[in-house]
C-alpha cells in the first residue's frame, strides 16, 4: 500500500506565498514521479508541477516563475513552494505519485490541500 499525506495549504493574500508537502509512504521504487495537481471549484484538475526522481520539472505556464517544485528522495517527499501568489492560484492541491512499471503506471493521489488566495 501506498500514502500521500500532504501539508501546507492555507489562506493567504494575493502576493504572498505557501509552501507544500508530501510525504509518500510504503511500496515504493526508485523510479517515479511526484507532482502537485490542483483543482478550482467547476474546473477539471490540471497539472501545475511534476518532478521525476531525476530532478526533471515540468510546470504549468500559469505558474513558471512563480512555484517551485523540489523532492528530497530519500523522505520520498515532494515540495512545492508557491511564491507570488494570485486568486486564480486558489483550489485544492492533490499530491501525485506514479510508480513506473515496464508494463505501465500506478497513481496514487492524497486527499487534498485547500489553498485560498484572497486578493
Amino acid at each position: 500500500q501506498v500514502q500521500l499525506v500532504e501539508s501546507g495549504g492555507g489562506l493567504v493574500q494575493a502576493g504572498g506565498s505557501l509552501r507544500l508537502s508530501c510525504a509518500a509512504s510504503g511500496s515504493i521504487h526508485s523510479d517515479t514521479v511526484m507532482g502537485w495537481y490542483r483543482q478550482a471549484p467547476g474546473k477539471q484538475r490540471e497539472l501545475v508541477a511534476s518532478i521525476t526522481n531525476g530532478g526533471s520539472t515540468k510546470y504549468a505556464d500559469s505558474v513558471k516563475g512563480r512555484f517551485t517544485i523540489s523532492r528530497d528522495n530519500a523522505k520520498n517527499t515532494v515540495y512545492l513552494q508557491m511564491n507570488s501568489l494570485k486568486p486564480e492560484d486558489t483550489g485544492g492541491y492533490y499530491c501525485n505519485l506514479v510508480l513506473r512499471y515496464i508494463l505501465g503506471d500506478r497513481h496514487y493521489w492524497g486527499q487534498g490541500t485547500q489553498v485560498t488566495v484572497s486578493s
